[in-house]
C-alpha cells in the first residue's frame, strides 16, 4: 500500500515533513550479501581502530561492473576481489568500486581493508577523562538506523540479510561480545586477546554489533539456551535485580509469539553513555547502565522491566523477522511496544496492563495533538531516525491491540504465530501482516490499516446519553468531533468503526451474617455500534434504566472520548464498572462538572478503588478542581500504600498554594519516602508551591535545595534531579539560576547535568533581562559539545525561552550538529521559541533571518565573482 498523502488535508497540526524532506526507496540491489567478516584490531587509548570488512555477495545477474557502497568517514586502504586489487573512488560517504572484470554468476569476496580514527557514529570509545576521572574504558557500537556505515563499509538498509562474522582483538583484560556464538577467544601476544564470534542465522547490517569492556558477566538460561548478563564489575546484583527475569520472558515470549527463541544465546550488555535506552542488535542486546536498579529503586520501577521486555520482543519482531524499509519500522517498534503491554497484563493483571496501553495512547495523543499528525507508514523524511517518533512506538502498539480486540484473543495470537512462521529469516512490509491475519483467520483488516496505520490521526468521540422513563428507551448520540462540519464530511475524515457500548446493572448480593458487608456486582448489557458518519443517534428498549453506560467495552480502540452523561450516572460507573479505564474515563468527565457531589464521589473512589491505576487518576482529577474541599480530600492519598498513587497525590497539591498543602508536602520531604520518584516529587513540588502567599517560604526552600544537592546524591541522581526541577519553578529568583548553573559544570553526573541544562530554559520566562542573557550565554557554550544528549537538553532548554537570541542558537545548532534527531528537535524548539515570542515578534524575527541570508548570499557571490575573474 503506497498511499503516502492520505494525511494531506489540513489538520491544523504542523507537517511531520521538513524541508528537505523526500521520498526514499531501498537502492537497486547488485547482488545478495551472503556474509559479512569483520576482522579488526582497537587501539582503545586512542580511540581508534583498523581492519577489514570482507563481503560475501552473490550477483543478481552476470555483467555488473560497479559496486557502491555506503561507508562513511573510514580511511579506505584497498580494495580486493580475491587476491586482486580493484580500482576504487571514495567520497567519504561512498565508496565505488570499479570492478576490472564483470562479475559472473559465482559469489565473490568483496574484501576492504580500512582504518577510523576518532569515530563520531556508529562505533563510540568511552573513557574517563578530567571531568569524570572513573568512567569505564567501554567500546560499543549502534547501527540503527543507518549508522553501521560509520564503522564498517556496507550496503547499510533493512533489505539485505545476511549472516556476519566479527573476530577482533582487544587488551587481555577486556571482554569482547557480539551476535551470535563465540567460535574461539584466545590470546595473542603478552597484553592481548583476541575473540570470535559468528552469527549464523542472517541478519540485517544494521543489528551487527560489538561491545568491549571489562564486564562482570552473569551466567543465567532458558531451556538450555545461555542467557546472559554483562555489567560494569560491581554491579551483578544490579544485574539480577534488573534483568533477572528474561528467562520468564523468554517463555512467555516463545509461546505468546508461537516460535521459540531463535538464537543459540541472548546476551544484554549495559554499556556507559549509551545514547538509547536499548538496541536490540541480533542476540546482543544493548543497554544504557541507568536501567539498572538498586534494591530501593526495584520496589516502585517498572521502566527497565519493560525495557528489558521491548528489547527482547525485537528478537523475534526486527531481528528474526526484518523490515524491508525503515517506513515500515512500526511493525516491529509497534509489536515491541505492545509486548511491555502483554508482559505487564501477564505479570501483573489484566489491569495493569490495560492502564499501561492508556498511557500509551495518551503519549501518541500528545505529540499528536501538539507536535505533528503523520501516517504511521510514510517514505517522506529527511533521515529515517525521524520516524522513531510517538506515532511509530505508541500508536503502533494501539493499532496491535485494535486488532486483537477485534480478532479475540486466539484469532490474534493465530495471526501473529502465521505472521512469524510465514516471515522468519525474511523481509516484510506491512502488507504481509495483512496477508497473515486474513490467512489464519480469514478478516480482511485493510478498513483498520487504511485508517489507523496509512492515514494519520483517530476518532474524537462525544457521547451523550439521555433515558426516556415513559418508555423505557435509552438514547445514545455519538459525534466525530474531528469532522469539522456533518455537510462537509469527507472519507478522510470519517471512522467507520463497529464499538461495543453496554449499558450497566448494579446488584446487591447480601452476605449471610449480619456482621458481613453487601457486596454490589455489576453485569453488562452489551449493543454493537456502527459509527461510520459525523452523527448518529441509537435507542435502546430495555426493561429498566441502566445505572451506568459504557462506552468501547474493553476500551480497545484508539480514540479521544468525551462522556455528556448526567452525574449520578457517572458517578455509579466511577464506583461500579468492571473496567478500570472505563472508571477513569468516568473520574474525568466528572469532574468537569465540579461541586461537593463530585468531590465526595472521587474521595470515594481514592480510598477505596481496588486498582493503583484509578486512584491515581482520580488524584489527578481532585488536583484540578482546586477548592479547599477537594485539597481535603485529596490529603487522603499520602497515605496509600502505593508509591504510584502517593506521587500523583504530591504532584496534585502543587495545585494548591497554601500554607497546608506546603506543611503536607515539606513533611515527605523531611522524612523521606520509601520510593526515589515519591521524594523526588515532593522535593519538586516545593519550588512550585512558594509564589503568592507563600513567597516569603522561598529563602528557606531555596536553601533547602542546596542541601538536597549536596547530600542527597544517589541512584540516577532522581532525588537532586527532584531539586533541580523545583528551582526551574522558581522562575522570578535570580538566585535559582545561579544554583542551577554550577549543576551543568563537565563534572556533575550526567543525569543531573542534563536535568540542570533542560532547567535553564524552564526558569528562565520569569527572569531579568540580564539573567536570560546570562543563561542565553550558558546554553551557547553548551550548545558547542558533541555529546548527543547535552545537544538534547540544550535543544528543550532553548525551546522553553522567549527571546530571539535562543532562536539564533538554535539555527547555528541545527547547521552545525552531524545528528538528524538534534537537527530536528532545534528546528522544532526554534518554531516553539517562535510561537512564545508571539507572531508579530516572530514575524519580524523571520524577517531579520532572512535579511540576514540574503546578505550572506550577496557575499558569497561576491566572493565567487572575485575567483572568477582571477581564473
Amino acid at each position: 500500500m503506497r498511499n503516502f498523502y492520505f494525511d494531506a488535508e489540513d489538520n491544523g497540526r504542523k507537517s511531520f515533513e521538513l524541508p528537505g524532506a523526500k521520498p526514499h526507496y531501498n537502492p537497486d540491489r547488485p547482488g545478495q550479501v551472503e556474509h559479512i567478516f569483520l576482522d579488526l584490531v582497537l587501539d582503545i587509548p586512542n580511540k581508534s581502530f583498523q581492519g577489514t570488512c570482507t563481503i560475501t555477495l552473490k550477483p543478481i545477474h552476470p555483467g555488473i561492473q560497479r559496486l557502491t557502497l555506503d561507508a562513511v568517514d573510514l580511511n579506505i586502504e584497498s580494495v580486493l576481489v580475491g587476491e586482486v586489487a580493484q580500482p576504487f573512488d571514495y567520497d567519504g560517504n561512498q565508496l565505488n568500486v570499479s570492478l576490472l572484470k564483470p562479475l559472473g554468476e559465482e559469489s565473490i569476496q568483496l574484501a576492504i581493508a580500512y582504518n577510523v580514527e576518532q569515530p563520531q557514529r556508529g562505533l563510540y570509545f568511552v573513557g574517563p577523562d578530567e571531568h569524570y576521572p572513573h568512567k569505564p574504558v567501554q567500546v560499543w557500537t549502534q547501527g540503527e538506523d543507518e549508522d553501521s556505515r560509520f564503522w564498517f563499509p556496507c550496503f547499510d538498509y533493512p533489505g539485505q540479510l545476511s549472516t556476519s562474522e566479527i573476530r577482533v582483538q582487544v587488551p587481555k583484560d577486556f571482554i569482547a561480545i557480539s551476535n551470535g556464538e563465540l567460535i574461539s577467544s584466545k590470546k595473542s601476544g603478552k597484553t592481548y586477546k583476541i575473540y570470535h564470534w559468528h552469527q549464523k542465522q542472517i541478519h540485517p547490517t544494521y543489528l551487527i554489533t560489538l561491545a568491549v569492556g571489562k564486564f562482570a558477566a552473569i551466567e543465567d538460561k532458558w531451556k538450555k539456551i545461555p542467557v546472559l548478563y554483562y555489567v560494569e564489575q560491581g554491579r551483578e546484583e544490579e544485574a539480577k535485580l534488573s534483568m533477572g527475569k528474561t528467562p520468564q520472558m523468554m517463555a512467555f515470549l516463545s509461546e505468546k509469539y508461537g516460535y521459540l527463541y531463535p538464537y543459540p544465546k541472548y546476551a544484554q550488555v549495559c554499556v556507559d553513555d549509551f545514547i538509547f535506552g536499548g538496541m536490540e542488535n541480533t542476540s546482543t542486546t544493548l543497554l544504557t547502565d541507568r536501567c539498572l536498579l538498586d534494591k530501593r529503586a526495584a520496589l516502585d520501577n517498572a521502566r527497565t522491566e519493560s525495557l528489558v521486555v521491548h528489547e527482547l520482543a525485537h528478537q523475534w519482531f526486527g531481528d528474526l523477522v526484518v523490515i524491508k524499509h525503515w517506513s515500515h519500522a512500526w511493525i516491529k517498534e509497534g509489536a515491541a511496544s505492545y509486548s511491555e503491554v502483554q508482559w505487564t497484563e501477564q505479570a501483573y493483571g489484566k489491569d495493569d496492563g490495560a492502564y499501561y496501553l492508556l498511557n500509551e495512547a495518551r503519549n501518541y495523543l500528545s505529540e499528536d495533538r501538539s507536535r505533528y499528525r503523520r501516517p504511521i507508514v510514510t517514505n517522506i523524511y529527511r533521515e529515517a531516525i525521524e520516524l522513531y517518533d510517538r506515532h511509530l512506538y505508541e500508536k503502533g502498539a494501539c493499532v496491535y491491540h485494535m486488532i486483537r480486540g477485534i480478532l479475540g484473543d486466539d484469532l490474534f495470537d493465530k495471526a501473529i504465530h502465521t505472521f512469524i512462521q510465514d516471515n522468519a529469516h525474511k523481509t516484510v512490509e506491512t502488507i504481509d501482516l495483512l496477508r497473515a491475519i486474513e490467512k489464519a483467520t480469514g478478516r480482511n483488516l485493510a478498513f483498520l490499516f487504511d485508517r489507523y496505520v496509512f492515514r494519520g490521526g483517530h476518532p474524537e468521540f462525544k457521547v451523550s446519553y439521555s433515558w426516556d422513563s415513559e418508555n423505557n428507551i435509552a438514547a445514545i448520540t455519538v459525534k466525530q468531533a474531528q469532522v469539522k462540519s456533518e455537510k462537509s464530511a469527507s472519507e478522510s475524515e470519517l471512522f467507520d468503526l463497529k464499538i461495543p457500548i453496554a449499558f450497566g446493572y448494579v446488584e446487591t448480593k447480601k452476605k449471610k451474617t449480619k456482621k458481613a458487608k453487601n457486596e454490589l456486582n455489576s453485569t453488562l448489557k452489551t449493543f454493537w455500534l456502527r459509527l461510520d458518519r459525523a452523527e448518529q443517534s441509537f435507542y435502546f428498549p430495555l426493561e429498566n434504566k441502566p445505572n451506568f453506560i459504557s462506552f468501547d467495552v474493553g476500551n480497545y480502540f484508539l480514540k479521544t472520548v468525551r462522556l455528556n452523561y448526567p452525574a449520578s450516572e457517572l458517578k455509579a460507573q466511577l464506583q461500579h464498572d468492571p473496567d478500570p479505564i472505563s472508571r477513569i474515563y468516568a473520574a474525568i468527565n466528572l469532574s468537569k462538572k465540579g461541586g461537593l457531589e463530585t468531590i465526595e464521589a472521587l474521595l470515594e473512589s481514592l480510598k477505596n478503588d481496588p486498582f493503583w491505576g484509578v486512584r491515581v487518576e482520580v488524584a489527578k482529577q481532585l488536583a484540578k478542581l482546586k477548592l479547599n474541599p477537594a485539597l481535603q480530600a485529596l490529603m487522603a492519598g499520602l497515605k496509600d500504600k502505593d508509591a504510584r498513587v502517593r506521587r500523583a497525590t504530591v504532584e496534585g497539591l502543587s495545585k494548591f498554594k497554601t500554607p497546608e498543602s506546603y506543611k503536607a508536602v515539606k513533611k515527605i520531604v523531611e522524612k523521606g519516602d520509601a520510593s526515589y520518584y515519591v521524594e523526588a516529587a515532593a522535593i519538586r513540588t516545593l519550588g512550585g508551591m512558594v509564589t503568592g502567599k507563600l513567597k516569603e517560604k522561598q529563602t528557606e526552600v531555596l536553601k533547602f535545595y542546596q542541601q538536597v544537592l549536596k547530600e542527597r546524591a544517589g541512584w540516577n541522581e532522581v532525588v537532586r534531579s527532584g531539586a533541580i526541577g523545583g528551582l526551574s519553578k522558581m522562575k522570578t529568583s535570580p538566585a535559582a539560576v545561579d544554583i542551577i548553573v554550577e549543576y551543568t559544570k563537565p563534572s556533575i553526573p550526567q543525569a543531573l547535568r542534563l536535568a540542570a541544562i533542560r532547567a535553564l530554559g524552564a526558569v528562565s520566562t520569569g527572569q531579568t533581562p540580564d539573567k536570560v542573557e546570562f543563561i542565553l550565554e550558558q546554553l551557547e557554550a553548551l550548545a558547542g559539545e558533541s555529546f548527543f544528549l547535552t545537544q538534547v537538553a540544550v535543544s528543550t532548554a532553548l525551546g522553553q525561552m522567549q527571546t530571539a537570541e535562543a532562536i539564533n542558537i538554535l539555527s547555528s545548532l541545527a547547521e552545525q550538529t552531524p545528528d538528524g534527531r538534534v537537527r530536528r528537535l532545534a528546528e522544532e524548539a526554534r518554531e516553539k521559541v517562535q510561537k512564545n515570542m508571539g507572531s508579530d515578534k516572530a514575524v519580524k524575527q523571520l524577517r531579520d533571518e532572512l535579511e540576514h541570508l540574503k546578505q550572506e548570499n550577496q557575499d558569497l557571490k561576491s566572493r565567487i565573482t572575485k575567483l572568477e575573474s582571477k581564473v
